[in-house]
């Protein structure tokens, strides 16, 4: 009625109500997360996993909850499977081979490789042969320097010896259920391999063959910017992060050989390569937000700190 009372106040209401009804409908129909561009890096980003490790193991992720995160922000994101244990070379020749298709297949010129653990050397090796197709090397909780656990088993397990053959046996029987779960029963495997090549003088020679991004002294940092690659690493230093977490009673245990700040299975020192972005309330396995993303509820989620370097390599042009 155009005479009623407060007829134009109403009529204002009632549109921005439409309005309001109108704008849901989009949104419901959009997708939950609309990507922001936080993490679109120029050139795709590889994720290597280390030792026993997969991309998928029956249905989870080894960087778990990682590769999602990424890509919802703009991310092109592979996750590289290699053999759960061998050498650094044979691994890094694996990943070589899958770096290339990824570039086919994109059509980009080079990519962003991150690795964890024995994913660090792994990535080095590609970087260090293959500097033109590599933009950046990150390494978390890398073996760098080797890793003192490695020296142990080697001193427990002797090459030859009857100790040796029974856990080469043992450890292909837990490598074939990786396998099983993940859809890599078609590479190589050899724990023995993989063993000397995380020693202390496995990786030594491995540094003298590809010194790129490695501290030149102690526990400080490389040189960030090699033959066209940028080198970057950061770890963890609490092998005990969360009482729910059955990983974190076995990392505690080996924590104690050695006698300063490591994860559990490598040493703060040991792990830097190239600028050291830090190192934070995690143990070895918390830097792939694993188990299930249990992990220190005080300290930085381990998904925020990809998400973060991902923008620093954004912003790099990387």
């Amino acid at each position: 009625m155009p005479g009623f009372p407060g007829h134009t106040a109403l009529g204002r209401l009632l549109r921005r109500l439409a309005l309001l009804i109108a704008c849901s409908a989009l949104l419901w129909g959009a997708p939950a997360q609309a990507q922001s561009g936080y993490t679109q890096t120029r050139y795709p980003i590889v994720l290597v996993h280390g030792l026993f490790g997969f991309d998928s193991l029956f249905g989870v992720d080894y960087f778990y909850g990682i590769p999602g995160a990424l890509r919802q922000d703009g991310a092109r994101v592979f996750v590289a499977q290699v053999s759960a244990a061998n050498s650094t070379e044979v691994r890094g020749e694996q990943l070589l081979a899958q770096v290339k298709n990824i570039l086919a297949i994109t059509g980009a010129a080079k990519v962003n490789l991150v690795g964890h653990s024995h994913g660090g050397p792994t990535i080095r090796y590609v970087a260090g042969v293959a500097p033109q197709l590599v933009a950046s090397a990150t390494s978390i909780g890398g073996v760098n320097r080797g890793s003192r656990v490695a020296d142990l088993l080697r001193g427990t397990l002797p090459p030859g010896t009857l100790a040796e053959s029974v856990a080469n046996g043992a450890i292909n029987a837990f490598v074939a259920l990786i396998n099983l779960g993940s859809g890599g029963s078609g590479l190589p495997q050899m724990p023995t391999a993989a063993l000397n090549s995380l020693t202390t003088a496995g990786v030594a020679d491995f540094n003298r063959r590809f010194p790129q991004g490695v501290p030149t002294s102690g526990c400080g940092s490389g040189a960030e910017l090699v033959n066209g690659v940028r080198y970057y690493s950061w770890t963890g230093t609490l092998p005990v992060t969360n009482v729910l977490d059955p990983s974190d009673g076995p990392l505690g245990l080996l924590s104690l050989v050695f006698g300063e700040a490591n994860d559990g299975l490598v040493s703060a020192c040991s792990s830097r390569l190239g600028t050291n972005l830090g190192e934070y309330r995690q143990n070895h396995l918390d830097e792939v937000n694993q188990m299930l993303g249990l992990r220190d509820w005080f300290s930085v989620d381990p998904v925020t700190l990809y998400r973060q370097h991902a923008n620093r390599l954004k912003l790099l042009g990387l």
